[in-house]
């Protein structure tokens, strides 16, 4: 089974340096430019199905991307960001400064780092039932792509929470 991973598009709280976390966000003129920009590089993909997480900023690159392609768009809620609980729509600087710290600890009100990977685990460990042996596309967020590091491709946790997320045009996974 293959997955292809893409962060939902560039938000308005993105250009503020808001970490939205579970707050629903909205996609930005340049998020909305992406979104359309997605899904011209991804329709001709041979993707059987589309999951987005269900914050309305994935929800609206989906949206955007596939809404007229055919191609079904489901929306899953285990694909989202961290809950930085009461932190969530704070400034990112501040919520991501000490992301090693909430790696085990959850943020007050919300999950641990660990939490949100074995949350989209269980999405994980459930998306083989239905679409084995075909190639999906996964909107999603930082927490999204960090389990999918960790859990498809072993990479520690401890090594991810400390990296920089490094933004790109899709990732490609492969599960067994």
């Amino acid at each position: 089974m293959e997955i292809v991973f893409e962060t939902h598009a560039w938000s308005l709280d993105n250009d503020r340096g808001i970490a939205t976390g579970w707050l629903p966000g909205r996609l930005s003129e340049r998020g909305r430019r992406l979104a359309v920009e997605l899904g011209e590089r991804r329709r001709d993909d041979g993707l059987a199905a589309v999951f987005t997480s269900d914050l309305a900023r994935a929800v609206e690159t989906a949206t955007l991307a596939f809404g007229d392609s055919g191609v079904p768009v489901l929306h899953d809620w285990r694909l989202r960001e961290c809950d930085y609980g009461e932190r969530n729509g704070s400034p990112a600087a501040e919520v991501h400064a000490d992301r090693v710290r909430h790696l085990d600890r959850p943020y007050p009100g919300g999950e641990s780092w660990r939490q949100a990977v074995h949350r989209v685990g269980r999405f994980l460990a459930d998306l083989p039932l239905r679409w084995s042996d075909t190639r999906v596309l996964v909107i999603g967020h930082v927490a999204t792509r960090w389990a999918f590091d960790h859990l498809i491709d072993g990479r520690p946790l401890e090594e991810l929470v400390d990296a920089d997320f490094g933004w790109r045009e899709g990732w490609e996974y492969r599960l067994p």
